[in-house]
């Protein structure tokens, strides 16, 4: 296993990136930001995380998102 202290992506899930970010921005925020209709219509952390792990790029988008939060 190899250490990756400058990765700020490591050891970091999906859902945790996403509860962070809905806490933070909320559904409308999100939806604004990362158009996609899991934020949009009837929103929850299951239905996102299910859409997000068969879409690459939206999952790029939201994962840009969390790094600009961390910023």
């Amino acid at each position: 296993m190899s250490l990756q202290p400058k990765n700020p992506m490591h050891g970091v899930t999906l859902e945790a990136m996403l509860v962070a970010l809905q806490a933070h921005h909320g559904w409308e925020g999100l939806a604004q930001r990362v158009d996609i209709r899991c934020f949009r219509n009837d929103p929850s952390i299951k239905s996102s995380l299910t859409f997000l792990r068969r879409t690459p790029w939206a999952r790029e988008k939201v994962e840009s998102l969390y790094l600009d939060l961390m910023r």
